[in-house]
Parts: C-alpha cells; sequence; structure tokens
C-alpha cells in the first residue's frame, strides 16, 4: 500500500486510537476475571483444580480465535473481525456475571472470552500497525499499551468492586459492558486497511503463513514468544496464592494490584519472593515480570513486522500470538511440580530456562546481522538497500 493509498485511508494522526481502544477493551474482558477467583472458589464451592480449569478454558477459546482471526481479517479485513470480536467479548461478560450461580457459566464465559481475544489481539495488532503507519515503528509499542492497558485495569477495577462494592459476583463486570458499549461504534467507523492487493483469495490460502517456518522465525521468535506471557502468568496466577494466607480478607484487591503492577511494569527476584512468602516482594516481583512482560511483547512484534509481508501481517502475527500465549500455561505445571520441590527451587528452574533461551535467541540472532552485511551490495551512502535487508531477515 503506497502513502497515497494510505492517506486515502486518513491513516496517521490519532487516527490508531479507535482500534486501540478496541483491543483494550478485549483485553479488559479478558483478565478482569482474574482477581475474582477466590471469590468463585468460597461462593461456590469449588476446590482450587476447578478454579484453575475454569481460568485455563481462556486458552482453549484463545487459540482457534488468533489462527483463524488473524487470516480472516488478511482476508475481509481489520474492521469485520474487531467489530464482532467486541460483541464477543461482552458476551462472555455476560455469561460470567451468570457464572454466580454455577461453575457451568464461568467455563462458558471464559471460552466466549478467549475467542474474542484471540480474533481481536491478531486483528487488531495488524491494525493498529497499519493505522501508525505515519509514525514508523510505533505499531508494537501501542499495541503493548493498548493491551497493557486492559490487561491492568480490568482486574484492577474488578478486584476493587468485588472487595467492596454490592453483589460482588455481578457489579465487577459492570464496567466492561460499558466500555464495550462506547468501543464497539469507535471500531465500526476506524478507518479499514485490510484487503490489501495480492491477499489470499480462499480461506484456505489465508491460513497458511510460509513466514512462520522461516529460520529467523523458528529460532527467534517462537523461544522468545512463551516469555511474553510466562513471565505476567507467574505474576499473576502462582505467586498470588502463595501469599494469600497472609492476606486476610483483602485477597481480591491484592490480586487486583498485583496484576496491574505486573501490566505496568526476573524470575529471581519471584524465587526471593517464594521463599520469604512476602506480599511485598510479590509486588516487587510483580513490577520485574511486567517489565519483561512488555519488553518481550515489543520485541517480539517488531520481529514479526519486520518479517511479515503486508498481506499477510496479521496471520504471521496470530502464530507468533498463538506461541506467546503458551506462556499462560506456565502456572499449572508449576502448581503440580509443587509435590516434588518447593516453589523457590521451581522458579530457580524456570529461570535456567529463561538464561538458556537468552543465549539460543543471542546466538540465533548473531548470524544474521553477518549475513546481512555480507549478501547485501552496498548504496552510495554505504548501507545496504531495504529489500535485500529485509530478504536476509526472513
Amino acid at each position: 500500500m503506497n502513502d497515497r493509498t494510505m492517506n486515502d485511508f486518513g491513516i496517521g494522526g490519532r487516527s490508531w486510537w479507535r482500534a486501540g481502544l478496541a483491543v483494550a477493551t478485549v483485553g479488559w474482558g479478558a483478565q478482569q476475571f482474574a482477581p475474582l477467583l477466590p471469590l468463585y472458589r468460597d461462593r461456590l464451592g469449588l476446590s482450587a483444580t476447578t478454579v484453575q480449569a475454569t481460568f485455563g478454558m481462556y486458552v482453549l477459546g484463545l487459540v482457534p480465535g488468533l489462527l483463524l482471526g488473524g487470516p480472516v481479517s488478511d482476508r475481509l479485513g481489520r474492521r469485520r473481525v474487531l467489530v464482532p470480536a467486541i460483541a464477543a467479548s461482552a458476551a462472555g461478560t455476560v455469561l460470567l456475571i451468570l457464572g454466580g450461580t454455577g461453575p457451568g457459566w464461568l467455563f462458558a464465559g471464559r471460552l466466549v472470552a478467549g475467542v474474542a481475544s484471540g480474533a481481536a489481539f491478531s486483528a487488531g495488532s495488524a491494525w493498529i500497525k497499519e493505522l501508525s503507519a505515519a509514525a514508523a515503528g510505533s505499531g508494537p509499542r501501542r499495541l503493548t499499551i493498548a493491551m497493557s492497558v486492559g490487561f491492568g485495569l480490568g482486574p484492577l477495577v474488578a478486584g476493587v468492586l468485588a472487595q467492596w462494592a454490592p453483589a460482588p459476583a455481578a457489579v465487577p463486570y459492570v464496567p466492561h459492558l460499558l466500555l464495550a458499549c462506547a468501543a464497539l461504534p469507535l471500531a465500526a467507523r476506524a478507518p479499514e486497511t485490510g484487503r490489501r492487493a495480492g491477499a489470499p483469495g480462499r480461506l484456505r490460502d489465508a491460513l497458511r503463513v510460509p513466514e512462520a517456518r522461516g529460520h529467523r522465525f523458528r529460532t527467534v521468535v517462537v523461544p522468545l514468544a512463551p516469555w511474553v506471557f510466562g513471565s505476567a502468568s507467574v505474576a499473576l496466577a502462582y505467586l498470588p496464592a502463595l501469599v494469600v494466607d497472609r492476606l486476610g480478607g483483602h485477597a481480591l484487591v491484592f490480586g487486583a494490584a498485583v496484576t496491574t503492577l505486573t501490566a505496568a511494569a526476573g524470575m529471581l527476584v519471584a524465587t526471593g519472593a517464594a521463599a520469604a512468602s512476602s506480599p511485598a516482594l510479590v509486588v516487587v516481583a510483580a513490577l520485574v515480570l511486567g517489565a519483561a512482560y512488555g519488553c518481550c511483547q515489543v520485541c517480539g512484534l517488531q520481529e514479526v513486522q519486520r518479517l511479515a509481508r503486508p498481506e499477510r501481517l496479521a496471520a504471521l502475527t496470530s502464530a507468533y500470538q498463538a506461541v506467546s500465549y503458551l506462556g499462560f500455561a506456565v502456572p499449572f505445571p508449576l502448581a503440580a511440580a509443587g509435590r516434588l520441590a518447593s516453589p523457590p527451587v521451581l522458579l530457580l528452574v524456570v529461570t535456567g530456562l529463561a538464561v538458556l533461551t537468552l543465549g539460543a535467541v543471542a546466538r540465533a540472532a548473531r548470524p544474521r546481522v553477518t549475513e546481512l552485511r555480507a549478501a547485501a551490495p552496498e548504496r552510495p551512502d554505504g548501507q545496504p538497500g531495504m529489500a535485500e535487508a529485509r530478504n536476509v531477515r526472513r
């Protein structure tokens, strides 16, 4: 898409925030459930395993939402995916409100929320990037901000309302419904950027992502991706459970605060927090892990956007995000392995895996820089051409 077409679409300036608000809204709906887990456990008499299963049901809906949402938006347009995703996110919230009467509604609500999130994050990431064309390199940062705002404010507001508002199984979800009502018409009027020339005509072809088989994607992006939400999920779901007995009647609001800190702002700090069973150190760990989430997310998205062809941007982003969300599974093996080793020992193992990943990614990335210098013909100014650089990065 050339600059003239981008101007015809109205791209640039502040047009990206409509898509950003939509992504933040769906992110709010995805994470507002987290601080209410202790409430459902007490009110419905659920076991810890059942409570964690409701949390994990989100991932079952998320992955197909990601893998389908991106390619469909490449073929039909970003708006045609993101607007229904906002509506589906609101529908998931309604099901969660009914969840105060039985766990079946919770499972259904989390499944719908997962599908909506997958579709919104894959299509929305490409939409924000394309609407940010006038500010080169700002797309990944803006997407990370949008997701972090939703991931942070959603559980914060829900946790505070669950702690002190009446009807704690229903009122915490009302802000998301109001936000969805505001975001939906704004997204419906945002400039469309999808349906590019060269996009696959058939959905079956759109689901094929050749770039995902490339060397750099496999050796740099894939190892990095699980740490995006792996770091966040340790602070969100694993560490607070270790100190819940020390929080008295404030477990709900504490979980909300920790989640917000994780999104706003490291496994060694987490190890210390687990060893000392200190709520204060959990907060510090959340800041460090939140910073890790943000850095990994921005770097991963930037790499994906360098590798992707314009007509397959959302599809490749979907593949990246599907791998990144595997990190949400980290608390479950940690909890299951609690019978074999103490939390500090388990987190030291995770630290070791993080260090090994860092070494593998650094080693995989370094030869590509050497190849870039050797393969790209020099221009008069001594700089490699963009086309050659793009081919080498792939």
